[in-house]
């Protein structure tokens, strides 16, 4: 079943409970979005308090999908450079396929919303991420049309003596 795109939705307590949850279930997949497995939603609502707070002042903007029960099942946030030279392009934060609909195609699907998302913001050239290296993550974004762009070795610690890279990803949109 497809999901359902939606940029820049009504932050509700449903939608901020939904996020809490997916952002927690990747996390526990496994998933490398900031956090180590186990991780609650305790842990993880003050980072999100953080990003809503930037939606809220303009920073982001936040990509939400929804599976076809209405739940949310992907998101991205879409965060702008306040540096005055490197306003023509944007990150791709957190960005997340619930563990249930991965393997399906939503993760392309998602990415290409984003590209969309990016291409409809004024002055938008390009779209940065960074990933965890040591996960297969270059490979899909390499996939979806991002090449690798720089690599900081061991800038990642997950564990004491347990360190990946930090891999930066761009898509050039234009």
């Amino acid at each position: 079943m497809p999901l359902t795109f939606t940029l820049d939705p009504a932050v509700t307590p449903e939608l901020r409970d939904g996020l809490l949850g997916l952002w927690a279930d990747v996390t526990n997949a496994g998933g490398a979005v900031g956090f180590v497995a186990p991780a609650t939603v305790e842990d993880i609502r003050p980072e999100l308090v953080r990003s809503l707070a930037r939606l809220a002042q303009g920073h982001s903007r936040l990509l939400v999908a929804h599976d076809e029960e209405g739940r949310v099942a992907a998101t991205a946030f879409l965060t702008f450079n306040t540096h005055r030279l490197m306003g023509h392009w944007l990150w791709l934060y957190t960005v997340m396929v619930h563990p249930k609909h991965q393997g399906l195609g939503h993760g392309r699907d998602l990415l290409a919303a984003a590209a969309d998302a990016a291409r409809g913001i004024d002055g938008i050239e390009a779209i940065r991420l960074g990933c965890r290296g040591g996960l297969g993550l270059e490979r899909f974004y390499a996939s979806c049309g991002y090449r690798e762009v720089g690599r900081v070795p061991d800038a990642i610690r997950v564990a004491p003596g347990e360190y990946r890279d930090d891999v930066t990803m761009l898509l050039t949109l234009r």
